[in-house]
């Protein structure tokens, strides 16, 4: 089924966390793993604008489609961001919308270049290069939604646990689009397959890298799929059914290369 864009636009909305009772951080505070992992699900769902603003010099944006969902999906991942905040501030660490700001802006030219590395890509791969950004965008949330759940689980807290089961539904959302219109590009395009298929299994890393210091990528990466075998090849399957995509490994290749026994 294709995924309707009017309909997602017309159902976004905040993720509702009201309902949730935060009191109980206060008699069931979460632990430091938790919350170090949680800092970085914050941080790297603020600079969700940084992603957006990085695709807007790509041939994405003149894409109808991915244009419209784009927009929706900077949006919900904002208030994902700001959901999360509000369990930190409840254990004393305090995340806004301007800090992040300001940690891009520190990142200097590194900050900088995201656009002009997004530019170049884009005019070598032309057209195919929209291929490459539903297929990574697709492994981006694939990881995101295992990885609200698999906290969820581990840390059973009763307003944390739903909270985080919520966010992980729309993000399935995001899922679908990416992977619908991965889909749909590979299949019309033989050199959009090969293209893919290089860069997912050379470049791609999880979501937070290079804009996160890679030891907390790694920490947060060992803390919530180390020893998790199986829940890695689940997501490798899931890039796997996508046409020319048969056989590729990046959830294990890229957990190895950052040293994440499996």
């Amino acid at each position: 089924m294709a995924f309707d864009l009017d309909q997602f636009a017309e159902t976004s909305v905040p993720v509702k966390y009201e309902d949730l009772d935060f009191d109980t951080f206060e008699s069931q505070p979460l632990d430091a793993q938790t919350l170090r992992s949680l800092r970085y699900m914050c941080d790297v769902e603020f600079h969700t604008s940084c992603f957006l603003r990085d695709m807007l010099v790509t041939p994405s944006h003149r894409e109808e489609d991915a244009g419209g969902f784009m927009t929706m999906w900077n949006r919900e991942e904002f208030w994902h961001g700001e959901a999360l905040s509000m369990v930190l501030a409840r254990h004393g660490i305090i995340v806004d919308y301007d800090e992040v700001k300001a940690k891009r802006v520190k990142l200097g030219w590194t900050g900088a270049l995201g656009p002009l590395k997004q530019s170049v890509l884009s005019n070598l791969a032309g057209t195919d290069f929209v291929a490459v950004h539903m297929v990574w965008g697709a492994a981006n949330e694939l990881s995101a939604v295992a990885a609200y759940r698999q906290l969820s689980a581990m840390t059973d807290h009763p307003a944390l646990s739903p909270l985080l089961k919520r966010i992980a539904q729309q993000e399935s959302r995001h899922v679908a689009f990416y992977t619908t219109q991965g889909r749909e590009r590979l299949l019309a395009s033989e050199t959009a397959q090969k293209i893919v298929r290089m860069i997912m299994s050379r470049i791609w890393k999880p979501v937070g890298s290079g804009m996160m210091d890679e030891s907390e990528v790694v920490h947060v990466m060992n803390h919530l799929f180390a020893g998790r075998s199986t829940e890695l090849d689940k997501l490798d399957k899931r890039v796997q059914k996508m046409p020319g995509l048969e056989g590729l490994t990046i959830f294990r290749n890229a957990f190895a290369r950052l040293g994440i026994p499996a």
